[in-house]
């Protein structure tokens, strides 16, 4: 099921600064990853569904840009959010 207030709220609060934080780059790759999870299910269901994949590839780009972002800014940071996303470097 697609992430709902609550959903949200416990993933900035386990992966952002805190539950309000919701700007941190942990935070959004977190949520970016929730929602790519549930779109990924989605297709496998609605093999067509076109505009879902569209959107799909849209947020891997965006949370592939975060991602790369934060292995610049800081990466102890960086190897913490991807081994407790659990994503592929």
């Amino acid at each position: 099921m697609y992430p709902t207030k609550e959903d949200k709220t416990k993933i900035f609060e386990k992966h952002g600064k805190s539950k309000t934080d919701t700007g941190s780059a942990e935070g959004q790759i977190a949520l970016f990853t929730a929602r790519i999870e549930h779109l990924s299910q989605h297709l496998k269901k609605n093999i067509h569904d076109y505009n879902t994949e569209r959107s799909l590839v849209k947020l891997v780009g965006k949370r592939r840009s975060l991602l790369d972002y934060l292995m610049k800014k800081d990466i102890i940071r960086y190897r913490a959010i991807v081994k407790e996303l659990g994503l592929r470097k």
